[in-house]
């Protein structure tokens, strides 16, 4: 199978700290891979840096074959923008912004006709069940429409590979549901590649194969 994320002797330090120690793994295109280890244990620092979001102290992070230490900012920036979708536990949703809006926004940037981009940000909206929100601001939706919202937004780039952040760790255990079965359909019929910090050995069960991480590393 062709890797989709590598990461190769990577290490963080933040002077006499290293929360990610030497890590290696390999996530082939189309997995569904779970982080698990305790709170402090370098969980959402190891994301940051696969996801091209930080830099590693040592180490390389390969996205498929891409080196990403030989990336600008610029490039980098690209890079996240075409072909990565990010899903975030705190939504990060832009306050001022409808439901329609929040989705399009990372196609602004996107020489594209504005009208394209909010057919695009539509099409999502409805795939979600989401159509009669579309004007909604994110303070009048409820916590699942937040994060189908985030998960359209991931999705409006047609990105390769999604990372997440404990996607559903601000939801109650019925709304969590259904937006881990919204991600794992993703993965399913697209074939997007999933790498998803998370507490939740339940969620981890559903995935193809879990990592490990306490204090630092990677088991």
């Amino acid at each position: 199978m062709n890797k989709s994320i590598e990461a190769i002797k990577l290490c963080k330090r933040f002077g006499a700290i290293e929360p990610v120690k030497q890590v290696n793994f390999t996530i082939n295109r189309g997995e569904f891979v779970t982080l698990l280890g305790p709170s402090g244990s370098g969980k959402s620092t190891l994301l940051s840096l696969v996801a091209g979001l930080d830099h590693a102290t040592d180490g390389q992070v390969l996205l498929d074959g891409q080196d990403l230490s030989r990336f600008s900012e610029d490039e980098l920036a690209l890079l996240r923008r075409d072909h990565i979708g990010f899903v975030f536990q705190s939504f990060h949703l832009i306050p001022t912004l409808s439901a329609l809006e929040n989705i399009a926004f990372p196609l602004y940037p996107v020489k594209m006709a504005v009208r394209k981009k909010r057919d695009r940000a539509r099409e999502l909206l409805a795939q979600f069940d989401l159509s009669d929100r579309s004007d909604h601001l994110p303070s009048r939706l409820s916590g699942g429409e937040r994060q189908r919202v985030a998960i359209a937004r991931a999705l409006v780039n047609r990105p390769g590979i999604i990372f997440c952040d404990e996607p559903t760790g601000n939801l109650d255990s019925t709304t969590g549901k259904e937006i881990l079965d919204l991600l794992l359909k993703l993965n399913t019929d697209k074939k997007v590649t999933l790498f998803m910090v998370t507490h939740d050995t339940n969620i981890a069960k559903l995935s193809h194969r879990s990592l490990y991480m306490k204090d630092g590393e990677v088991s």
